[in-house]
């Protein structure tokens, strides 16, 4: 190569700029690659090193003899005389393999470190298995457990999604979306509201049901500012644009509370609570409401309850007043059985004289039968009446109905009436 290739210089500084990628970063690549070009050649030395100018682009090949300790002892001159040759067709591959190389490289960094950031893209391709989006210089991978249940993506629409990895393969970065994971919904609340954005609003607690329903708890730095107001806007504005953008899912939001009875009252929005009972110990919440109430609290298939115990970490046994008021009547535990005489007869758990069904339907015992003992406002067996609960993952339980002890009937069966009901 002659000793002075401005050409060669100008073309490897404009393949630099174009591609964001340091000349020194090119001329150690193509130096590299000369090196094996070199031993490739009959009689080129086993050790060797190939040296490029910055300033004219010269090239040359020196020849190195190590000693033991991998010491340069000796090196000469090896250049070849047809050496410019090999040197622009192997520039021409290094440098394009550098350049993929570089591209990839700065494509990962721009995404290495936006785990739990939001992109927008351009759906392109879409199967059973994900869904592709164009994000400009790279692609998204959406997969099937990522997307919202019965959510279509047509092929062209615009999409917003959340970032839950980012890989670095032989290809290129690999990202991987989400539209049903909550952080979504979070960041798409931080577009919307300045004060969210800014910090003087914090989203503390969020619980979602992908297309269905999503509850927040916000809290306000500024006493001057309503956390909840915020995120609503003027005539639900803000709010309406996050809707929109989730296509329909409908979103609660509520105040944040660091004494959980209010945050429990305010997670059962729209429901009303009359009263809060917690159990530290067990973790469960027993929420008491009006009878109208108590489905609006519960939810369509216990959504509401759900979202509710996954918003405040509390399990949440939601009971309706009059199913209160029977659980918390004292039943006396025992068995109708049969006496030495035939006669049905009721004889308490603890012991006593056994009662006839006809002093039983006399209401010979009020309170207790005579010489047993109350139960303690449980009924037999200990199972409460009526209710749902909803425990912190989301499953929610309809108990089953008690029976108090009654006449037994003509066939000797006891005869139990209802108490309580689920919801």
């Amino acid at each position: 190569m002659s000793k002075t290739n401005f050409d060669f210089l100008d073309a490897l500084g404009q393949i630099a700029r174009d591609k964001g990628i340091s000349v020194d970063t090119l001329l150690d690549a193509l130096a590299n690659a000369l090196v094996a070009a070199y031993k490739r050649r009959p009689g080129a030395a086993e050790e060797a090193v190939v040296t490029i100018d910055p300033e004219t682009g010269e090239i040359r090949v020196y020849g190195q003899e190590l000693d033991e300790n991998g010491d340069v002892v000796r090196e000469w001159d090896d250049t070849p005389s047809d050496f410019g040759r090999i040197a622009a067709q192997t520039a021409k591959q290094v440098i394009m393999q550098r350049i993929r190389e570089a591209e990839r490289d700065l494509k990962y960094e721009e995404y290495a470190g936006r785990e739990g950031d939001i992109v927008t893209g351009i759906v392109q391709q879409t199967d059973n298995r994900y869904t592709l989006l164009d994000l400009g210089k790279v692609e998204a991978l959406l997969p099937q457990a990522e997307q919202v249940p019965y959510e279509r993506y047509e092929h062209g629409a615009r999409l917003k999604a959340y970032i839950v990895e980012v890989r670095k393969t032989t290809k290129g970065p690999q990202i991987v979306v989400s539209r049903s994971h909550p952080g979504l919904v979070k960041r798409l609340f931080e577009l919307e509201v300045p004060e969210i954005s800014s910090g003087v609003v914090e989203i503390r607690a969020a619980a979602r049901e992908p297309g269905h329903r999503t509850k927040i708890a916000v809290w306000s730095n500024d006493p001057n500012v309503d956390p909840v107001g915020a995120c609503v806007g003027a005539r639900g504005s803000r709010v309406r644009m996050v809707t929109n953008e989730l296509r329909g899912e409908r979103i609660d939001v509520v105040p944040f509370s660091a004494d959980p009875i209010e945050l429990i009252q305010a997670a059962l929005q729209p429901a009303r609570v009359r009263e809060v009972r917690l159990d530290e110990q067990t973790g469960t919440a027993t929420v008491v409401v009006s009878d109208y109430q108590l489905s609006l609290a519960i939810g369509k298939e216990g959504q509401n309850a759900r979202l509710a115990a996954r918003l405040t970490g509390w399990r949440i046994d939601i009971k309706s007043e009059s199913q209160l008021a029977e659980e918390e009547e004292e039943w006396a535990e025992g068995e109708w059985v049969q006496d030495e005489t035939g006669e049905m007869v009721w004889r308490p758990a603890e012991g006593g004289e056994a009662v006839s069904a006809a002093a039983w339907s006399a209401g010979a015992t009020s309170a207790e039968p005579a010489g047993g003992e109350p139960a303690g406002g449980e009924p037999a067996g200990g199972e409460p009446a009526g209710g749902a609960a909803a425990g912190t993952d989301g499953d929610v339980v309809v108990e089953g109905e008690a029976t108090a002890p009654s006449t037994p009937g003509a066939d000797g069966e006891q005869a139990g009436s209802d108490a309580g009901g689920g919801a």
